[in-house]
């Protein structure tokens, strides 16, 4: 279930290119909080609720979260093309960057300072993936399941993966079947409800 329809959209492939790029410049220890602010709040491609939504899909499906997001957005744009535009946009110049951060922190890697360093963005990456967690909060007061549900969901899986250290997978099958069967079942029965009679 998603709110009002985007506003805007991408231009082109070009748009979604540099787009992408950007957002992939802006992104040092994690672009969840980049990517939404800037697809969502400031370009206004996408609602809360429809940012949630595909970034819930781009994480069970394998590989890295943002990639899968900017070929899900690519290609509800512009196809193939689209979605190939967004990945490039999102690797080719972080790559660059990479490759020479890489041979200059090569030669001063163990260097206490620069240990530190990479700590205190670990620590600062961590901050901004709760700040974006609680930020979309907002969204779920639309979702079908309930916010009590989504809590429990939310509760258990962290329980589950950070305290109980159960795979991923099993997590996944277990705790992400059950909701989307509740999800499924809220679903239908909403779809009843409006059904005309």
């Amino acid at each position: 279930m998603t709110d009002i329809a985007p506003l805007n959209a991408p231009e082109s492939k070009t748009d979604l290119f540099l787009s992408f790029t950007l957002l992939a410049l802006q992104g040092f220890g994690g672009v969840l909080a980049v990517v939404q602010r800037e697809l969502v709040e400031k370009k206004r491609w996408m609602t809360q609720a429809q940012f949630v939504e595909d970034w819930a899909v781009a994480q069970i499906m394998p590989g890295p979260n943002v990639v899968n997001f900017c070929l899900i957005i690519g290609g509800r744009h512009f196809g193939l093309g689209g979605a190939l535009a967004s990945l490039a946009g999102l690797l080719l110049a972080p790559l660059a960057v990479v490759l020479i951060l890489a041979s200059v922190f090569g030669g001063v890697s163990d260097a206490a300072w620069a240990q530190g360093a990479l700590r205190g963005m670990g620590a600062v990456a961590a901050g901004l993936i709760a700040a974006t967690g609680i930020k979309l909060i907002s969204a779920l007061r639309l979702n079908p399941m309930g916010m009590m549900v989504c809590f429990a969901v939310m509760l258990s899986t962290f329980v589950s993966v950070s305290l109980l250290r159960w795979p991923l997978l099993w997590v996944l099958l277990g705790i992400g079947s059950l909701a989307c069967s509740w999800a499924y079942l809220q679903l239908t029965r909403l779809a009843e409800l409006e059904a005309p009679t």
